[in-house]
């Protein structure tokens, strides 16, 4: 509204603008051809009667104080100014200064009429000078004599008129930005209010208050669109209630059909161990198949373990257990545990303590969890590389990275690894008999711990995890100590 009131007054003032241009140069021009007009009439009157054959002599001066004396008589309408073979004859009211000096000098060197604008000058020194039009010609006397005589047109009148015009322009002007002001008000109150009114709907709804509902007034384009938004509104509310209803059933499903299967699982697992057990007695046929299904419940029974998890994040019934720990001895006691299988793949592991208090208050089952989730990953996808697992602490929080140098993943990927089941190469087989939601239940512990996981990688060139932990429950993480980009690729990340 303040654009179109802004651009309106200025499109307005222009035109007032030009308006009193083309009046003022029609006004000044009519008044230069009325001027040329009555001053070649008057000129040739005098002309006539200094022609005479009385007229000679000192009768000359006579004659023209007479025709200046005739000039004085029509003062409303021009003013003389006579250059005479004595002295200088000038109509009452004005001075001789009237007449400019080359004006002056055009009329003595040639003959002809000239015209010029000019500044009246008046004899009344409290009246301020006003612009005019100064006509002049030169006389011819019966002896061949030459008189420069000059008529001087005020624009009085002229410059009244202008003034009443000016002042008409600027009242109109104002009654115009007032009236657009109005017209401004109300169309924003009729078209812009109902608008803004949908855009605040339109937020309210994108931020989950799905019962708002925008007021329906009257039939036209506006109460319309009410209509359509309401409409788009239930239609949205039903939607999402209706997704809520599933996933609510969805996770009633996983979470009970995983209880469901504790139970018989449970019995099958003790029947395969005596199986595994007894394995030696058994020929290589049925050995092997004991071995296998020994190795699958167990697969299964982490699944199992991990989709109850899952159900109870999903279900925000997941609590914290918290307690004062030394990360640093968690870190320590997952990476033990995972030497064995990084012995087997010929990855070496190393830990790197660049600070030596790293306590704070965590649920050391979880974080156990989470670096236990993080090193065998990086282990599994070393490709025979070192992995390297950093701590570092400040005043607000622990920080703990795994950097590997195996195969990686792309760079929109990053956040893609801690999907469900996610995968960066489906053909690839899994060293490690995981259940594929291992990254997404570390995910949802740091978040737990209103901390950060987050990852970083690039094919060929390995992957980094960091964990960022606060030291105590609330506390924000402003400048991890660590950073998410490793610190030997970083010289390549920014070329």
């Amino acid at each position: 509204m303040f654009t179109t009131l802004t651009l309106s007054v200025v499109l307005l003032v222009l035109a007032g603008v030009l308006l009193l241009q083309q009046a003022t140069a029609g006004v000044v021009e009519a008044k230069k051809e009325a001027s040329l007009n009555e001053a070649a009439g008057v000129f040739e009157f005098m002309q006539e009667q200094l022609r005479t054959p009385d007229v000679r002599g000192a009768a000359v001066h006579e004659a023209l104080n007479q025709l200046a004396d005739l000039a004085d008589a029509q003062a409303a309408q021009y003013r003389v100014v006579i250059l005479g073979p004595t002295s200088t004859l000038v109509s009452a009211g004005i001075r001789a200064e009237s007449v400019p000096d080359d004006l002056r000098s055009r009329v003595e060197e040639s003959q002809g009429m000239f015209i010029t604008p000019t500044e009246v000058v008046f004899t009344d020194t409290t009246v301020d000078p006003e612009p005019g039009w100064a006509i002049g010609a030169s006389l011819v006397g019966t002896n061949g004599e030459r008189y420069p005589v000059f008529y001087i047109f005020p624009m009085t009148s002229e410059l009244k008129t202008l003034q009443a015009l000016r002042s008409a322009v600027l009242v109109t002007g104002a009654a115009l930005i007032v009236a657009l002001a109005a017209v401004a008000y109300l169309v924003t109150a009729q078209v812009v209010g109902p608008v803004r009114k949908a855009s605040t709907t339109a937020l309210k709804l994108a931020s989950g208050q799905l019962g708002e509902r925008m007021p329906v007034r009257g039939t036209d384009d506006l109460a319309s669109l009410a209509r359509s938004m309401n409409r788009m509104a239930a239609q949205l509310q039903q939607r999402i209630r209706e997704l809520e209803m599933l996933s609510t059933l969805q996770q009633r499903f996983v979470s009970d059909v995983s209880h469901e299967l504790r139970t018989p699982l449970t019995t099958i697992k003790m029947a395969a161990d005596v199986l595994y057990e007894a394995r030696d007695e058994m020929s290589a046929l049925p050995r092997r198949s004991a071995e296998l299904m020994a190795t699958e419940i167990d697969r299964f029974d982490v699944l199992l373990a991990d989709l109850l998890e899952i159900s109870r994040f999903d279900a925000g019934a997941a609590v914290l257990a918290l307690d004062e720990a030394d990360v640093a001895a968690l870190v320590d006691a997952e990476v033990a545990a995972v030497v064995p299988l990084a012995d087997t793949l010929g990855v070496e592991l190393s830990v790197e303590r660049r600070t030596p208090d790293n306590t704070a208050a965590v649920d050391p089952r979880r974080i156990r969890r989470i670096v236990r989730n993080l090193v065998t990953n990086a282990v599994e996808h070393a490709e025979g590389r070192p992995v390297t697992i950093t701590l570092a602490s400040d005043a607000d929080c622990v920080a703990v990275t795994v950097r590997d140098h195996g195969v990686g993943f792309e760079a929109e990927d990053a956040s893609r690894v801690f999907d469900r089941f996610w995968r960066a190469d489906p053909s690839r087989n899994r060293v490690v008999g995981g259940s594929g939601l291992g990254l997404s239940i570390s995910l949802e512990d740091a978040r737990l711990h209103r901390g950060q996981l987050s990852a970083w990688g690039r094919p060929g060139r390995g992957a980094q995890f960091r964990l960022v932990l606060p030291r105590e429950p609330g506390r924000g993480i402003s400048h991890p100590p660590l950073p998410v980009i490793p610190v030997d690729d970083a010289p390549q990340e920014v070329a």
